[in-house]
């Protein structure tokens, strides 16, 4: 384990700074927030990802406020996922395509 433990950026609480889930709270990406298509770091005030170009503002699918694509919605704080329709499949994805990332049926 290598460098000084940093904060998790959901829990507070402090961690190695290569952790890619929080072993507190288990939330994924907490010390860096990364883009839900190609997992390269981004910040919060980009609109779209400097790597792969998915937009990084977006629609909750609850609430239906503009937020920012992290975890869950700046408003609502309900999780930023689509379950696909698909009774087989019913995997829950970030909305980042028109098909379901597993089984291809349209979202």
């Amino acid at each position: 384990m290598a460098g000084y433990k940093q904060p998790c950026r959901k829990c507070d609480n402090f961690i190695p700074p290569d952790s890619n889930v929080c072993p507190v709270c288990g939330k994924r990406d907490p010390i860096t927030v990364r883009c839900p298509r190609c997992r390269n770091p981004i910040d919060g005030n980009w609109q779209k990802c400097n790597c792969c170009g998915l937009p990084l503002f977006i629609n909750c699918p609850k609430c239906g406020n503009k937020t920012f694509f992290d975890d869950c919605c700046q408003y609502c704080d309900s999780p930023l996922l689509v379950a696909c329709p698909n009774p087989k499949c019913r995997l829950e994805q970030p909305p980042i395509g028109s098909k379901c990332i597993k089984c291809g049926k349209p979202l």
